[in-house]
This record gives structure tokens, C-alpha cells and sequence, in this order.
């Protein structure tokens, strides 16, 4: 999958992360599948092309993860933070959401990222 950047702008730092773009049914359906690591400054951002409610789950993944939902405005408006791996449970976005940034389990706590920070990258509306 390609890979882009993206910012994660927090109240107190802005942050670049390296993003594989998942932006078709099959590359959703996989995403982060049947991988053993990631760096601390890569991740996954699935692109669904419209705001909508969405649940991920954790079938085949062998990597703990942070996952942050994001509205058309890049605006983060619910985080999951430590995906348990190969859990089916599903993890529900509670609101309609554009995208969902994957990072490796800890990321959210290490960075101090929140409810209402911010994602920017080429997929989202800034107004």
C-alpha cells in the first residue's frame, strides 16, 4: 500500500506518523492482518469516503493497537486504546466517522492524544 504522512496536532505537540492508506474494501478488509510489528511512527489509516458508523475488529491481527476515529474534519471524536490481538470482539466508532487511524498499542498514551485532537492528511475536509 502506498505510504503518505500524516500530523497528529495534540494541545501540546504536532506529531508526523507514516500511514499506509487503506482506502478499498479488500485493503480495509485486511488492514493490519498477519503482521508481527510496526515502527512507532507508522500505522494504518482506512479511509471509508463517507462519514458513517463503523466497527473494527481484531481477527488475524497480531499486534496490540491504539485505534483513533476521526470525522471528515480530522477532528478524533472516540479512541480504542490496547486492541487486544486476534480479539473478534468488535470495537464500535459510537459516531459517524470518515477514517480510522491504526497505531501501535501505547502510541495514545505516549503522545498525550485525546478526544478532539486532530489528524491532518489529504482525505480530510479542513474548514
Amino acid at each position: 500500500l502506498p505510504i503518505s504522512e500524516a500530523k497528529i496536532i495534540t494541545s501540546k505537540k504536532e506529531y508526523s506518523i507514516y500511514v499506509e492508506l487503506a482506502n478499498t474494501n479488500k485493503q480495509r478488509a485486511i488492514g493490519l492482518m498477519n503482521r508481527y510489528s510496526m515502527a512507532d511512527n507508522m500505522g494504518m489509516l482506512f479511509d471509508f469516503k463517507r462519514s458513517k458508523r463503523v466497527s473494527m475488529w481484531m481477527r488475524n491481527t497480531f499486534i496490540p493497537l491504539d485505534m483513533l476515529f476521526i470525522n471528515k474534519y480530522g477532528l478524533i471524536v472516540n479512541i480504542h486504546e490496547e486492541a487486544v490481538p486476534e480479539s473478534e470482539e468488535t470495537i464500535d466508532s459510537y459516531f459517524p466517522v470518515m477514517a480510522v487511524l491504526e497505531l501501535k498499542a501505547g502510541t495514545v498514551d505516549r503522545l498525550g492524544i485525546q478526544i478532539k485532537d486532530r489528524v491532518r492528511h489529504e482525505i480530510f475536509d479542513y474548514k
